[in-house]
């Protein structure tokens, strides 16, 4: 959607204005096209995606990933003062992330719960039947 939002903002845009905009570099790399990246002009790439294996880890990093974007869609907002076509969006997907913050810390509590159960491990035999396989 953010992507859609740029397409937008820049489509028919003169290069001559790109490059007043301070976008010089990224027109010169990818024209009007959007290409993922992050403010610093870092690449989007599949390395911010943390998994490790572990539910809990793997959900609090997804606790937080769902904050930094929050976070992102603010300074978004921040920065688009008067555009109710711009606005609109952004404050849609930052309250997304909102939910998405919540619906991972209720599986995370659901996680933990259920390791937290006590175990119990039971055999499915008759004793004639265990004694046989001995």
């Amino acid at each position: 959607m953010v992507g859609s939002i740029v397409h937008q903002l820049t489509d028919g845009v003169c290069p001559e204005e790109i490059e007043k905009a301070g976008l010089g570099d990224y027109y010169t790399d990818h024209g009007v096209d959007v290409y993922p990246v992050s403010a610093a002009g870092n690449p989007w790439t599949a390395a911010y995606i943390a998994a490790k294996g572990d539910p809990i880890a793997n959900l609090q990093e997804d606790l937080a990933a769902e904050q930094k974007a929050r976070a992102t869609y603010e300074k978004l907002i921040n920065l688009c003062k008067d555009d109710p076509d711009v606005l609109d969006p952004l404050r849609f997907l930052r309250q997304r992330e909102v939910v998405h913050f919540q619906r991972f810390g209720e599986a995370l509590r659901g996680v933990q719960d259920k390791l937290a159960e006590k175990k119990f491990y039971m055999a499915n035999c008759s004793q004639k039947m265990c004694d046989d396989n001995k």
